[in-house]
């Protein structure tokens, strides 16, 4: 620590803008297979090599969208020229067959959306609720998970009841419990917040909800790509996620988990083809005659071939790094840099938990004596992306690190941190 806390000190003494590696072109190296020997920030600094970012700043805003690596791009790539030279569009079947593979659940469990909140406004009005019924929430959700739940609660009358998370599992798994009435219908919270990166114990959670006849719907936009995620294990009812923050997949692509056990709970109210067992317009009166007994019946309208190609070569970097070890480094880097805040302790508040297991993903801080909006533009201005928090009451900034990040970055930012908090 305290030979860290020296370079940082030497760095902060001219630093500017990072020098970082940088690929201006597709032209990465896609084709040399990652060498599962090397160890330590050697074996990240090849995984590193593998993404087009650029040098000129340091991307520390994973939490909001994840750059692709080249293998990526050029999975769209080669999927578009080929659909627009032949004409085949194809089919995202085999796509969807590995997504669930990647997740840990069976393909018939799974529908393609193409975002987390789509996900989640499947999840709150096909759920059967009546007036009066009460649905838990977090006053730190993201407005992808909010704003679906209260819009319902504003036309059908059902009874949001918000509570603010602690910062321990077991005193979030307590809680929870504890809020519990005859009215209660859903547990509706994020996996990790994007607030403060805090980490519920769903698996526990959802044990407790089933025991009880309540469902549990997830949201879980910084789920996938950041724990080694086995959905089917998790235990939940519904989850919603995304491949374009933590699994580095293309924006305008996510998936909705919907356990076989729980699918008459879910009601599908936007449908199309594919998801019924036959239909008639020239019967008297015209018929649908049911819905397909897997969750495809959740999808509707065209998906983009190219966009899950993406999808699939992004699922595939991770294994080929492999899930254990992405999630050990996202959890490395993380509590790093939390280290390396808590030396700044007498000028900032570390608002994200202390407690390693609450934590992956995120860090989330606020300035004792500026305001977090200023801090936030100087770093901007100095060459990290981070992403200012006002939600939830937050007013902090968050730092979200993945693994093309590297320790050194981090030193970099804490060397300037203390100058933008002047």
């Amino acid at each position: 620590m305290k030979s860290r806390r020296q370079f940082i000190q030497k760095l902060s003494a001219g630093i500017a803008i990072p020098s970082l590696v940088s690929f201006n072109s597709l032209s990465g190296p896609t084709s040399n297979p990652i060498d599962p020997s090397l160890q330590g920030e050697d074996f990240w600094a090849q995984v590193r090599a593998r993404f087009p970012l650029t040098k000129d700043r340091v991307y520390l805003n994973n939490g909001t969208f994840g750059p692709a690596p080249f293998v990526v791009q050029k999975a769209l790539e080669s999927s578009l020229t080929e659909i627009n030279t032949t004409g085949e569009y194809g089919s995202t079947s085999p796509e969807r067959e590995k997504l669930a593979a990647f997740l840990g659940v069976n393909t018939s469990d799974l529908a393609l959306t193409h975002n987390t909140t789509e996900g989640i406004n499947i999840m709150a009005w096909g759920i059967e609720l009546e007036r009066g019924d009460e649905v838990i929430m977090t006053n730190q959700d993201h407005a992808g998970n909010a704003l679906p739940w209260l819009n319902r609660a504003k036309l059908h009358g059902i009874v949001p009841k918000i509570f603010s998370p602690l910062l321990t599992q077991e005193e979030n798994l307590e809680l929870i419990k504890s809020l519990i009435s005859p009215k209660t219908k859903v547990i509706a919270i994020p996996h990790v917040t994007c607030t403060t990166g805090l980490v519920f114990p769903i698996k526990e959670i959802s044990e407790f909800a089933r025991n009880k006849g309540i469902l549990t719907a997830i949201d879980g936009a910084h789920g996938a790509g950041t724990f080694g995620l086995n959905l089917q294990d998790l235990g939940c009812d519904f989850y919603a996620g995304c491949c374009h923050k933590w699994m580095l997949g293309p924006a305008g692509t996510g998936f909705l988990y919907v356990r076989s056990e729980s699918m008459d709970s879910l009601q599908p109210l936007h449908f199309g083809a594919g998801g019924d067992l036959g239909w008639d317009l020239f019967s008297n009166p015209p018929v649908l005659e049911g819905y397909i007994e897997n969750a495809h019946r959740y999808d509707y309208g065209t998906q983009s071939t190219s966009l899950m190609k993406g999808v699939s070569a992004a699922a595939a970097f991770h294994i080929e790094i492999g899930k254990e070890r992405v999630e050990a480094r996202i959890r490395e880097l993380n509590q790093y840099l939390f280290e390396g805040m808590q030396e700044l302790g007498d000028r900032l508040n570390i608002l994200s938990p202390t407690e390693p297991q609450s934590r992956i993903c995120m860090l989330t801080i606020r300035p004792k004596k500026t305001d977090y909006q200023s801090v936030g533009n100087k770093l901007g201005e100095t060459g990290f992306r981070i992403r200012q928090v006002p939600e939830g009451r937050t007013n902090g900034i968050r730092v979200s690190t993945h693994i093309y990040n590297s320790k050194l970055e981090i030193d970099r930012f804490l060397a300037v941190l203390p100058k933008a908090l002047d």
